[in-house]
């Protein structure tokens, strides 16, 4: 097959999205299929030089925005006439978006099939710069509607998005496909050097790993772990991302502490391995989430998950056995269930196999098998 992926962003900006379209790309390459991505030219932080490239055996097509709308938005409708070459299957990423409508069209003049996946980004507006809500409000009364109508197989990916999708097609065309993680997260570190590597003293780790955006809250973390070094200081607490709008708030509410620690982004599936088998715990207290990716890698390095129980997280995490839920918020919960795990070891040991066991059924590969089959479906 000839294979198109569309998306705002591709690597090397980090994100959920664009690790779930490496995945499916590097095994759709391994099965022979050819492989392209168009997306707009930026990074989120700057526009890119490079505009045609080849990554890891991927043609990706970077096409020019004309404007910036928030840190997740460009609008690039050049799309519309430069996309070019006879796909079998055009497979577009992130609800709410112009390029889907342009696809959309596209599919109906070029004869291509096209499947898009949601990757649930439904939310309030609360936490959106004022500059888009207007938008938001446009995409729910027609733009998604107009959108949707052009989809040939929509991918939700996680049940709690089918009554919102219900609103824009038919049941029919809903298929529920997981995220996933890659097995490498399954394999045992025999010598880990995280701690050696980044000056990090303490006995127990607790993480969190992601990007640092409002909808995440990493900043109710860093608000819990001040309440607990206050009390004691033997758990560190680690802060792995890129800065999407909180790096600096994090930073400094735990300048005044020797045990906390924001480290960055992190690249490497090897070295996030090793980090997540460093830590004790993971953290995710966010405002939303859609289902992410550090979920189920938490779960392969058999850490206990303390997560807010939003969106599709209740969906595959349960309590106890994979970890604990707390409030958006509630910094005391959060502080309670953080000391219950790092003083229950025998507590911390059960969720460990529970976790290792649950994440076996969300290996890449499982996940993978799953969407080729629905493109094979659309073009037999």
């Amino acid at each position: 097959m000839k294979i198109c992926h569309v998306s705002m962003f591709y690597h090397p900006t980090f994100g959920g999205v664009e690790q779930v379209m490496y995945e499916l790309a590097q095994r759709q390459l391994k099965e022979g299929h050819e492989v392209h991505v168009y997306c707009c030219d930026s990074d989120k932080d700057s526009r890119l030089k490079l505009k045609e490239e080849i990554i890891e055996g991927v043609h990706v097509h970077r096409l020019p925005y004309i404007a910036r709308l928030s840190l997740n938005t460009f609008i690039w409708p050049s799309l519309l006439w430069k996309f070019k070459g006879n796909f079998d299957i055009v497979h577009t990423h992130v609800s709410g978006h112009l390029y889907i409508s342009i696809i959309g069209l596209l599919s109906k003049i070029k004869k291509f099939k096209h499947i898009h996946t949601t990757h649930c980004p439904w939310t309030d507006a609360s936490f959106r710069p004022k500059i888009i809500r207007p938008f938001l409000f446009l995409n729910d009364l027609i733009f998604n509607r107009f959108a949707f109508r052009m989809i040939d197989k929509v991918i939700a990916i996680t049940p709690w998005e089918l009554d919102m999708l219900q609103k824009f097609t038919t049941k029919e065309k809903i298929k529920v496909i997981n995220n996933g993680m890659d097995s490498i997260f399954f394999k045992k570190i025999t010598k880990n050097e995280f701690k050696k590597k980044n000056n990090i003293q303490e006995k127990n780790m607790v993480l969190f790993f992601g990007r640092l955006n409002p909808t995440k809250g990493p900043e109710m973390l860093a608000k819990a772990a001040i309440n607990i070094s206050k009390k004691r200081n033997d758990i560190a607490f680690v802060w792995v991302g890129p800065d999407e709008g909180k790096a600096e708030e994090v930073k400094q509410l735990i300048k005044p502490y020797k045990n906390m620690y924001y480290l960055g982004p992190l690249r490497g599936k090897d070295k996030i391995a090793e980090m997540y088998q460093a830590a004790d715990m993971y953290v995710l207290p966010s405002y939303r989430e859609g289902l992410p990716l550090t979920l189920f890698e938490a779960m392969a390095s058999g850490l206990p998950i303390i997560a807010s129980p939003v969106n599709g997280i209740p969906f595959e995490m349960k309590e106890p056995e994979n970890g604990f839920f707390t409030s958006y918020g509630d910094i005391k919960a959060i502080e309670e269930k953080i000391i219950l795990l790092i003083e229950n070891k025998n507590v911390r040991e059960q969720i460990k196999k529970n976790n290792e066991q649950k994440a076996t059924k969300y290996d890449w590969d499982i996940i993978y098998q799953k969407y080729i089959d629905e493109y094979k479906k659309l073009i037999l």
